[in-house]
């Protein structure tokens, strides 16, 4: 493969007798101000933003396969125009996730230059959106999810108990999990932590068999309805008995309990966070093979490819296609296109 190169040659004169030299204008209309265009630009950024190749992989990658050569420093640059050029449309991203009715939120560790940050992220059906922030405080967390619209799908997470407890819904794969590591215990912790979790089954028998269509929606909820008082009877027997390591986190699964059940009254949730953790496990993976970023400009780079590639996705969009497409409107200062229009 060969790339294909426009060239551009600005006609100079020098005079004989005092060698200045003389040039003609520069005209930015028609000569491009970066020698590399749209496509090369997205594929760039796709390499890096979205595959997570590290730049010298990529720029090796460049020179093999298309016989592009470019510097680390033009790779970087490049970054950050690309991430310029999607910033509308990763706006639209999250003004559509603040907008949903249902939204699944989840988060995790990130570096930058060695320094511990926060990454989270909205998830819903039609969008996913990333946010890396100084750290996962409620007060770093609250203006990220503006008004407080919709059912927010999550963990326990005491920094997201701003959204009303009878709008959410906690995740029952993480209390099946702790329901697990109760049941290993020997005595009367390891007795509680069994009949929890036999509960915690009966609960995805239920719901998968309504899902399927095997159980009526009255059936369902009449089921369900036991399920919950024996839940929340052995959580009050686990919080009195007072157990080490058990009581306290039983105690605070009662805190949420008006958040256990969204799914039993809604169709359009569901009863664990697996959506969202899906969502950030490409970014934990990133974070694994590159320790991270290493200054803002890196993170907003990888916020915004991650929040385009993953809700170009959910709207069936070609990637690269799109990514080019925000570079093209870039240069010619047009619009930038809507990730959410046919």
């Amino acid at each position: 493969m060969k790339p294909h190169t426009t060239e551009w040659r600005r006609h100079a004169v020098v005079c004989p007798c005092c060698q200045h030299k003389t040039r003609a204008a520069y005209d930015d209309d028609i000569i491009p101000s970066s020698p590399f265009g749209p496509r090369l630009m997205a594929i760039m950024a796709l390499l890096t933003g979205i595959y997570h190749l590290s730049r010298r992989k990529t720029v090796d990658l460049l020179a093999d396969i298309l016989g592009v050569r470019v510097s680390l420093g033009g790779l970087s640059a490049v970054e950050g125009r690309v991430s310029g050029a999607v910033e509308p449309a990763v706006a639209e991203a999250w003004g559509k996730v603040s907008q949903a009715v249902v939204k699944h939120t989840d988060g995790t560790t990130w570096l930058q230059a060695g320094v511990t940050k926060s990454l989270w992220t909205i998830a819903t059906t039609a969008a996913t959106v990333f946010k890396i922030l100084a750290d996962g405080s409620k007060q770093s967390l609250l203006p990220l999810y503006g008004k407080l619209r919709g059912i927010l799908v999550s963990d326990r997470a005491k920094a997201l108990n701003f959204w009303a407890m009878e709008r959410r819904q906690v995740c029952w794969a993480h209390l099946l999990r702790k329901f697990v590591s109760f049941s290993e215990r020997d005595g009367p912790a390891g007795v509680l932590g069994r009949e929890l979790l036999d509960f915690a089954g009966l609960l995805f028998e239920y719901w998968h068999d309504y899902k399927d269509g095997n159980l009526g929606r009255e059936q369902f909820t009449t089921w369900m309805s036991a399920v919950r008082k024996g839940v929340e009877d052995a959580l009050q027997r686990a919080v009195d008995a007072d157990i080490a390591r058990l009581s306290g986190s039983c105690a605070d699964i009662l805190v949420h309990k008006d958040a256990l059940w969204t799914f039993v009254q809604r169709d359009d949730v569901e009863p664990t966070n697996n959506h969202a953790e899906r969502e950030v496990r490409a970014f934990v993976l990133w974070r694994k093979r590159s320790f991270g970023s290493q200054s803002e400009r890196g993170n907003l780079f990888a916020e915004r490819l991650m929040t385009v590639a993953h809700t170009a996705r959910k709207q069936n969009k070609d990637v690269l296609a799109f990514l080019t497409a925000c570079c093209e409107a870039q240069h010619e200062g047009l619009p930038t296109p809507s990730l959410f229009t046919v």
